[in-house]
């Protein structure tokens, strides 16, 4: 099991001081907009990602008008109790520290205290650009594989070098060929290495994700979904250097693992431009819910999930199903916000389990 305890927040976004303790595996956090329930959520999300759901800089998190942020959470893995600290200075330095080590590295981090969030704007997996969706499957790989994440760090600063040479080149018009190849070849082996484990994770992902959607949607749509790369049909090296004219011109790296996508497709169409607004939702929640499933199966417990405003995305009997399957049958603790207080605290009695209720 994974609990957090408590949490507290000083100078957080709209929290100049506050503490929370749960006392219960279901929370609920209603009040108007503004309130603060979101920020709550994403305080908790940084206790487990070192940084903010909502891809904001760690100074555009500090309250109006100060500097610097504290958030300090208790939590307990298997019964073992472990405190967790993150403090943003006054000179924008942050610190990450667990039992008071701090990190020298906040990536390693990542995955000791899984968690899975659902926002109102999650539907761009869907509906936007493949970044969206690489975003997507890496973050979920991550929580389980550290060597996947340090691969995609090593990976994305070699991209931005070789792009940098690219640029150069065309404005010099001289290639600096030995460090070019260099890393080149650096490049090719990181970029190998994340294509084979994408690859086999979704190999088992997919399917999950597609069973999912058909329990949701209760529909005999017939829902595909395709792991898309170039290095299905050639190797990584050949793709550079087959492209290394257009590179140039382009200064970028035009191919790569940096491009590849998950595929959406709907009775043979594409998911995009023919699924309906609840054809889209139910997806949303089959790719968050097997996010959820595959962190479960491969950490032995169920990772801590938020959902922000979600009741407006569901309708009653789909909500009720979510809850229960993450609340009852799995037993994982699970932080819900609403702006309608009489909704969530209904939703939450359906469900015959004991909550805390919290209205901001």
């Amino acid at each position: 099991m994974l609990i957090l305890d408590n949490i507290s927040l000083f100078q957080f976004r709209n929290y100049h001081s506050g503490s929370f303790s749960f006392s219960k595996n279901i929370i609920g956090f209603c009040g108007k907009n503004g309130s603060g329930k979101t920020n709550l959520l994403d305080a908790i999300y940084y206790l487990c990602f070192t940084k903010s759901y909502f891809n904001k800089p760690d100074a555009q998190n500090t309250s109006h008008g100060k500097t610097g942020f504290r958030i300090e959470g208790n939590l307990k893995k298997s019964g073992t109790p472990y405190k967790v600290v993150c403090v943003v200075r006054e000179n924008g330095k942050k610190e990450f520290s667990v039992d008071g080590e701090i990190y020298t590295k906040f990536a390693a981090h990542i995955g000791r205290f899984p968690c899975v969030m659902i926002a109102p704007d999650d539907v761009a997996i869907i509906t936007e650009a493949s970044d969206e969706r690489r975003k997507f499957i890496d973050y979920t790989i991550s929580q389980l594989d550290l060597d996947y994440l340090h691969n995609l760090i090593n990976y994305n600063k070699l991209l931005q070098q070789r792009n940098s040479l690219l640029k150069q080149a065309a404005e010099q018009g001289k290639m600096d060929e030995t460090l070019f190849q260099v890393i080149s070849a650096q490049l090719i082996q990181n970029g190998n290495l994340i294509f084979k484990k994408r690859q086999e994770f979704c190999r088992d992902f997919i399917p999950m994700i597609i069973a999912l959607y058909n329990e949701i949607a209760k529909s005999n749509e017939k829902l595909s979904i395709n792991y898309i790369s170039n290095l299905e049909s050639n190797t990584f090296e050949n793709i550079l250097k087959e492209n290394r004219t257009k590179d140039l011109a382009l200064q970028r790296t035009t191919k790569g693992v940096h491009r590849d996508d998950l595929e959406f497709k709907i009775d043979g169409g594409s998911f995009k431009s023919l699924a309906s607004q609840g054809q889209r939702k139910s997806l949303l929640f089959a790719l968050k819910l097997a996010e959820y499933e595959t962190l479960l199966q491969h950490k032995g417990f169920p990772p801590l999930m938020l959902l922000d405003d979600i009741f407006e995305k569901l309708d009653e009997d789909r909500m009720h199903n979510l809850l229960s399957r993450v609340c009852v049958r799995n037993q994982g603790q699970i932080f819900i916000t609403d702006t309608h207080c009489d909704r969530l605290n209904e939703a939450l009695k359906r469900l015959d389990v004991q909550y805390q209720l919290f209205n901001l």
